[in-house]
């Protein structure tokens, strides 16, 4: 009888609900498997194993491959740091990489939404060469007239930043690369508002330039960036000094001033610029009108005079109308067209 009533208890057993005393955790059953682990690591705090400091061309590669980063702080110090290692380099040492293998990463930062960004960009694009710069001017283009047709206030008004700052570094290169004329005054006429006789009296057709709209200082900004871009194009005075730069380098490399009779001593010798016939397009895609090459002073004029003269002398008027200074910067627009009117 004893065997029998304990093996009736340890049957019950099973089936009793055990009392839980407060504060103690509660019994873990039989058949219960601790699955927790432990694991080490090891923490490197350099990602290379070599003894060896990497040098300055693979640093700058490293930090040409971040500028894709998602991270904005990433991008800006990536920039910063690319900045510093050109502006830092010997006198007369190349750089790090050639201008162009770095371009193609650098044009997509123009419509970075950060501010930051693109205005780390500006600085080390001023830290190239200037013939570096001239010779990639139309791939640096399009990236700027998409900044300046851009959505975002801050992008459009850093994209005409540096659109004036690379028509000041390179602006017969410019105004004479595929697309570089048309395509360009039409993304100003766009931005002012000017295309049309009506959006050129409604500042509400006007591009938004942000907080600063109001007070015209992104409006004074375009209107500068305008007349430079327009006397890199049409300015006689601009084409004298091209003019004479290249008589004077011409003179320079052979040491012989030309002689007036033979005028086709100049055209015989060997181009100073880079591609001298890519206004054939030979191996490219075909061109409309506004993607061509006006290389000639005279071919800007007369475009100028058939499709945006009109435009733009009406959006300066009414500019200078507004007074202030929005007055003063369209000044040096008309200053332009008055030096132009005659020969178009």
């Amino acid at each position: 009888m004893g065997s029998s009533q304990k093996r009736k208890k340890e049957k019950q057993k099973d089936f009793q609900k055990p009392k839980l005393k407060v504060g103690k955790a509660k019994a873990k059953p039989a058949n219960f498997t601790d699955t927790t682990f432990r694991s080490k690591a090891i923490v490197l705090n350099q990602q290379s194993l070599s003894t060896n400091a990497p040098t300055t061309s693979s640093q700058f590669s490293h930090h040409l491959s971040l500028l894709s980063s998602k991270s904005d702080t990433q991008r800006k110090e990536s920039l910063a740091h690319l900045t510093t290692s050109v502006a830092s380099r010997p006198v007369d040492s190349p750089l790090p990489q050639p201008v162009s293998v770095m371009i193609p990463k650098l044009v997509p930062l123009l419509l970075d939404a950060s501010n930051s960004v693109r205005a780390n960009l500006l600085k080390f694009l001023k830290t190239l060469p200037t013939a570096d710069i001239e010779a990639h001017a139309a791939q640096l283009l399009p990236y700027i007239r998409a900044g300046m047709t851009h959505l975002a206030a801050d992008i459009r008004s850093s994209a005409v930043e540096v659109l004036g700052w690379l028509v000041e570094t390179a602006g017969g290169e410019v105004v004479s690369c595929p697309g570089g004329w048309i395509k360009t005054l039409n993304c100003f006429l766009s931005l002012l508002g000017w295309h049309t006789e009506e959006s050129a009296k409604w500042s509400s057709n006007r591009s938004s330039f942000g907080k600063a709209g109001s007070e015209g200082r992104p409006m004074v900004k375009a209107l500068h960036a305008l007349a430079e871009f327009l006397r890199a194009g049409i300015s006689s005075e601009e084409a004298s000094i091209q003019d004479g730069s290249a008589a004077a380098a011409a003179e320079h490399d052979t040491g012989v001033e030309f002689f007036p009779i033979d005028l086709s001593v100049q055209q015989n010798m060997i181009p100073e610029r880079s591609a001298p016939y890519a206004y054939l397009n030979l191996f490219g895609q075909p061109r409309d009108a506004e993607g061509e090459m006006y290389e000639s002073r005279e071919d800007r004029l007369r475009v100028f005079g058939d499709m945006f003269r009109k435009a733009i002398e009406r959006g300066a008027d009414n500019a200078r109308k507004e007074g202030g200074e929005v007055g003063r910067a369209s000044a040096a627009v008309f200053k332009v067209l008055r030096e132009t009117r005659s020969e178009s």
